[in-house]
């Protein structure tokens, strides 16, 4: 009675849903059968002194290394402001777009080209000029960030 409305599509749909419980079930009592279980021990991982992941424990009979805490030494090294290295960089603008505020410096050093936008340009800056600036994470990676102009015109190398 419950099924007098029942289309041929709709028949299929159950036939097909009977069958995958039917094959579902046949593989649940197969995998009963075989008695294949997986433990605990079966899933964990050890790692050597070298920082390797295998899948044999350590051997216990293995001579092991003392350590004495006192015999281990923690020192700062502390350097001294000539010695620090130089954050300041120095590049060529390439590219600036005054009206939209952003630009492009060529670094001198590594010649690799950084993006700036106009809120971090200290002074006003146009193309070709020689420029200082540090290095800074932006929102799409590495820019130039404090950039301040160190020489006016020159010639591109």
């Amino acid at each position: 009675m419950g099924r007098s409305q029942e289309t041929a599509g709709k028949k299929e749909v159950r036939n097909k849903k009977d069958k995958k419980r039917k094959e579902k079930e046949k593989k649940r009592a197969l995998k009963k059968s075989e008695g294949k279980k997986s433990s605990f021990d079966d899933m964990i991982a050890y790692v050597d002194e070298f920082g390797v992941i295998t899948s044999t424990p350590p051997d216990p009979g293995r001579k092991k290394q003392e350590v004495v805490a006192e015999d281990i030494e923690i020192q700062v090294v502390r350097t001294s402001a000539e010695e620090s290295p130089d954050y300041q960089r120095k590049g060529i603008v390439t590219f600036y777009n005054n009206s939209k505020g952003f630009g492009f410096i060529r670094d001198l050093e590594s010649d690799q080209r950084l993006f700036f936008h106009a809120s971090d340009v200290q002074e006003p800056v146009k193309e070709d000029n020689i420029v200082s600036f540090e290095k800074g994470k932006g929102p799409r990676g590495i820019s130039a960030i404090n950039v301040r102009l160190f020489r006016e015109q020159t010639t591109l190398p």
